[in-house]
């Protein structure tokens, strides 16, 4: 029996329990002795779980590409930032980002030059924006509602003036199955107490395209694509991709982007957020301006990989920009 504990001492740690280890010591190290509850070890689990498909399809990604233009470094865990991705991971945990719920969290591997190792960005998705804007949001509305407009549809929007004591709209749709082309879009902040607070927004579908990103990928936004046939470059293919679904989505992420942060509720997890999306701008850019120095434009789009609903699919790096930069001054596009 002593040989068998013995053994059990000296075995290698799986790299989930790793994982585990290092959250578990980063968590006890900001907030005391206290254990993780329950949904935080649920929440870190998730993150490991998820972590680890894109970081298997990333490497994957990376073997594929042509040696000259491969990174020489294997994703993988062993070239992760441990001490890094254990410190956001807690952060994300305690907000309640959760990479297991649709559009909540997605996980990017990207190169650290500096350290050679491989720095996790945490990209909020559209029902993470609202998480976060529900957290900590100054005066949330009791109910955001969020809808576009097309040309059958008939909408008038009611002013606040001396004969309405609040704003409000009409919003009739006279044929729902085919309601024409996309007009415009609006978010509604109402407050049912005090309902003089309550907020119409509309935007024409110019604003909404203007968020879209300069390189949004057709899979998403539709339009043409490069056709590929073994490894060759062929023509340009038509793409029908998820428009209303996009333009649905910036309208949804202007709403709650649209709520001011209370600063009395600013936490370390939310300055923390907020340092994580700055190093991942930094990073993109660095990437951007060594990627394109010096040397021929080529035709190969970098991808990475995001976790939806559990599930691993790929994206090229200008949708996952439109994510990052999404809860900024000037919104680029939503992201599934």
């Amino acid at each position: 029996m002593t040989d068998q504990t013995n053994a059990m001492t000296q075995r290698e740690l799986t790299q989930s329990e790793r994982f585990m280890k290092k959250v578990v010591s980063e968590f006890s190290a900001s907030v005391g002795t206290i254990a993780l509850t329950d949904f935080q070890r649920r929440l870190a689990q998730n993150y490991f779980i998820a972590l680890d498909a894109v970081l298997k399809t990333t490497e994957e990604k990376r073997l594929k590409k042509a040696e000259k233009y491969r990174d020489p470094l294997p994703v993988t865990w062993a070239n992760v930032n441990m001490e890094k991705l254990a410190r956001d991971v807690v952060a994300m945990a305690r907000v309640g980002f959760d990479p297991a719920q649709p559009n909540h969290i997605n996980l990017i591997p990207f190169k650290n030059n500096n350290t050679n190792k491989y720095d996790i960005a945490f990209i909020e998705g559209y029902r993470g924006i609202e998480l976060k804007a529900t957290k900590y949001g100054l005066d949330v509305p009791d109910n955001v509602i969020v809808e576009l407009v097309y040309s059958t549809d008939k909408f008038r929007s009611i002013k606040k003036d001396w004969k309405n004591e609040c704003e409000g709209y009409e919003f009739e749709v006279t044929n729902p199955f085919d309601r024409g082309e996309i007009i415009g879009g609006f978010y509604y902040h109402q407050y049912t107490q005090k309902p003089e607070k309550n907020k119409l927004v509309t935007m024409s579908i110019k604003d909404i395209l203007k968020r879209k990103p300069d390189h949004a990928s057709p899979e998403f936004w539709g339009g043409q694509k490069d056709k590929w046939e073994n490894g060759q470059k062929v023509g340009k293919e038509q793409v029908e991709g998820w428009y209303e679904k996009m333009c649905w989505k910036t309208v949804y992420r202007a709403a709650y982007s649209d709520i001011t942060i209370d600063s009395q509720k600013i936490d370390d997890d939310y300055l923390r957020l907020k340092q994580l999306e700055a190093e991942y701008a930094e990073a993109e850019v660095a990437l951007e301006v060594r990627e394109n120095a010096n040397r021929e434009v080529i035709d190969i789009e970098s991808e990475v990989t995001i976790v939806d609903q559990g599930k691993v699919s790929s994206r090229t790096q200008e949708d996952q920009q439109s994510d990052l930069f999404a809860d900024q001054t000037v919104e680029q596009g939503p992201g599934f």
